[in-house]
């Protein structure tokens, strides 16, 4: 691709992706309103019951699984006839299809025992832990229409057809809103609403894939037997994957495991400054992920590795000049988002400030999620999936040496912070690999380039902090005028962002893919 198919497919990416963001936050907005937070067990109960499917749903979908297949199906295009490539396909959702009706029928009869592996502290509660439970029963097949959904996504992306798999999780986040405001007030237990809302937003996102297959010729047709070679390249390419693709929500997962023996509300303290962490993450970092792996396939196809590594060094300039100031200003304007988007109904105070401490511990880590997501599809890329493996176990390693020091000082703060500095241990080791093997070689004007950015991450940050009162004026102040507050503090500050960097001489040919 060259730079204005790259950044366009990029921005169609992420403008679909800002639009799953706006409606997800909506759509917390409506639970916080509903469910609360602290003090709430059927909040924590949500929480921790949708981060098990969820979780798996990484793996199986948006995680080893895309990371394995994607290479191995744009190799396939490139190199072999379409009756091939669609058979290749067809086999692939038949093997998948089967594995996963199996991991989600041993998931439901399974759900007590893995709630007492992934949340022990709720046993103590017999309250919280029946409602995990029947929630995680309920929502647990949300993991095989997902996945699905997931390897649509990648048969689409490879082809180039970036904006309908980006769209999908806007249909998930209008169900549950749809599920909030109307089927959960018919139960005693309005929760119980919410999981029947996520099992029927796994259907109709499946549903949603059908025509765009349809349109590019390439709707799976599930066949079970006999085996593939190319099945077989991605479970091996996948078994390694499993591990060190996840190794950030097995992370969430080890703090969720800790945050349930803290004081109720700290898992939805961590869920709520997540999902704000998440939304700079998924609009740039993963729509940037999602564009650059097709690409750096095609690159390693074509045995093109100058080219390789200028694409690489493209995506590493971008992650930095996005990343780096959106950290700061999550920073800054923790506890005054929070207290926008979600100071409603039965989320507290209380929930806004111990929710902000959270949220400033993850956007410490916000560059370091953001070049993992870059970083990694340099190996997938090249059907290495061993490395990122190596990589990931010392990170979590350091998430869980971390987690256990840091959360007797700072509580579920401390486990945040955790897994930013986790994440950028993963990082580090990731970049220092790529460099070793001569993979990537940086491109000259890195100490310019680096310099400028935090000049101007620095002027726009004492700018917002200057301009923003403590949190005790955000939170007696009126709704409409804390969003109009936010808008125009977020907007001066991207402005003085952009007008420093002008300033400072950097121009679009900075960031421009060299070819």
């Amino acid at each position: 691709m060259t730079t204005r198919k790259l950044l366009a497919s990029t921005a169609l990416t992420g403008g679909m992706t800002l639009v799953s963001r706006i409606s997800g936050l909506v759509r917390d907005m409506v639970f916080a309103s509903l469910i609360g937070a602290g003090a709430s067990i059927a909040a924590d109960a949500f929480y921790v019951a949708f981060r098990i499917p969820n979780f798996l749903r990484r793996i199986f979908g948006e995680g080893a699984l895309s990371q394995a297949f994607v290479p191995v199906f744009a190799e396939y295009r490139a190199r072999t006839s379409p009756q091939e490539t669609r058979v290749f396909v067809d086999r692939m959702t038949g093997v998948l299809a089967l594995v996963l009706f199996v991991v989600t029928l041993l998931g439901v009869v399974a759900a007590p025992v893995l709630v007492m592996v992934l949340a022990p502290g709720f046993y103590a509660e017999p309250s919280k832990y029946d409602l995990t439970v029947t929630m995680l029963r309920i929502m647990f097949p949300y993991l095989l229409f997902i996945s699905l959904v997931s390897l649509a996504g990648g048969i689409l992306n490879t082809y180039g057809r970036f904006g309908a798999a980006a769209f999908t999780p806007v249909l998930l986040n209008l169900t549950l809103i749809g599920a909030a405001l109307w089927i959960a007030p018919q139960f005693s237990q309005p929760v119980l609403g919410l999981a029947i809302g996520v099992f029927a937003a796994g259907v109709v996102q499946l549903l949603f894939q059908i025509p765009f297959l349809q349109q590019i010729g390439m709707l799976p047709r599930p066949r079970f037997r006999g085996r593939h070679d190319g099945v077989m390249r991605v479970a091996r390419l996948m078994l390694p994957g499993v591990y060190g693709v996840s190794v950030a929500q097995i992370n969430l997962l080890v703090n969720t495991l800790l945050a349930s023996f803290l004081v109720t509300g700290s898992v939805s303290w961590l869920y709520f400054a997540d999902r704000m962490m998440e939304f700079p993450l998924g609009v740039f970092g993963i729509a940037l992920a999602t564009v650059i792996l097709p690409s750096l396939s095609q690159k390693h196809a074509a045995a093109s590795t100058e080219e390789f590594s200028h694409l690489l060094d493209w995506g590493l300039r971008w992650v930095l000049i996005i990343g780096i100031p959106a950290s700061a200003a999550l920073v800054v304007l923790a506890g005054p988002m929070l207290a926008t988007l979600f100071y409603y109904g039965k989320f507290s105070a209380h929930d806004v400030a111990m929710s902000a401490r959270a949220l400033m511990a993850f956007a410490f880590g916000l560059v370091g999620f953001t070049l993992v997501k870059v970083l990694a599809p340099g190996f997938y890329a090249r059907q290495d999936t061993k490395t990122p493996v190596k990589v990931g176990t010392i990170s979590l390693a350091a998430n869980i040496a971390l987690s256990l020091v840091l959360v007797y000082p700072l509580a579920h703060t401390g486990l945040a912070l955790a897994i930013s500095i986790a994440a950028f241990i993963n990082a580090a080791l990731l970049f220092l690999r790529l460099r070793h093997l001569r993979i990537y070689c940086a491109l000259p004007g890195w100490g310019m380039f680096f310099g400028r950015i935090v000049l101007a991450t620095v002027i726009m940050a004492g700018l917002i902090a200057w301009g923003t009162d403590n949190l005790d004026a955000w939170l007696s102040a009126p709704a409409l005028e804390r969003a109009g507050r936010l808008a125009f503090w977020i907007a001066a500050g991207i402005i003085v962002y952009g007008a420093v960097l002008f300033l400072a001489g950097m121009r679009p040919t900075h960031l421009k893919l060299k070819v």
